[in-house]
């Protein structure tokens, strides 16, 4: 598979041909995703997220759009603010109106950033699409998702075991209680028996 580097500048190089931004564009996308304090929302989410996005392209009706929310729907991530994806997507706003992407496309990575933080089904099946690539890791391996779960423990290190387990509790049952964790049949039918038993044992583990 191709760089990530490689990746994001064959996108952004579709929209512009100002090289040097792209390649500070890029510099910024790695410098946040290797900022210090990120065990899970790294460059390896993203680069799963994009091999997820490339897999399943027959379905996806503007790629460009759901790499660009790729790369930036983790952008701004701190584990004290309820506010990331709002901030990420403000964040990617300003950068592709720098690459000159239009204005409606524009529009609906916002509509797909925020969207990773609401996880509700939307009209949009690209949309829809992302929600589910973001939320895999839940119907991963129980192997794979316990080492996610302790990347997540990591990353929220400044709480002490009772605030984390609870909130972490919180966020479990939630999940549990939804019809359904993913949106499109397509991950309902691959993930959803597997993302609910690595949710129960988790929870019962607490």
């Amino acid at each position: 598979m191709q760089s990530l580097e490689s990746q994001w500048s064959a996108l952004a190089s579709e929209y512009t041909t100002d090289v040097h931004l792209v390649q500070k564009l890029w510099e910024e996308l790695h410098r946040s995703y290797t900022a210090s304090g990120r065990y899970y929302h790294n460059l390896t989410h993203i680069a799963n997220l994009l091999h997820l996005t490339k897999e399943h392209q027959s379905f996806i009706r503007e790629i460009n759009l759901v790499r660009f929310a790729v790369f930036y729907h983790d952008i701004v991530y701190k584990t004290t603010r309820s506010d990331n994806e709002e901030r990420s997507a403000a964040l990617a706003t300003e950068r592709l109106k720098e690459l000159h992407v239009p204005q409606e496309e524009i529009d609906m990575v916002q509509v797909m950033i925020l969207a990773t933080r609401t996880h509700q089904l939307h009209q949009e099946e690209d949309i829809n699409l992302l929600v589910d690539f973001d939320l895999s890791i839940l119907g991963a391996d129980w192997e794979n998702y316990a080492a996610y779960s302790q990347q997540i423990r990591k990353e929220y290190s400044l709480y002490p075991d009772l605030l984390y387990n609870n909130g972490r509790k919180k966020v479990l049952q939630h999940f549990l209680n939804r019809p359904s964790i993913y949106l499109t049949a397509l991950f309902q039918d691959k993930l959803e028996a597997q993302a609910r038993q690595n949710l129960q044992q988790e929870l019962d583990s607490y």
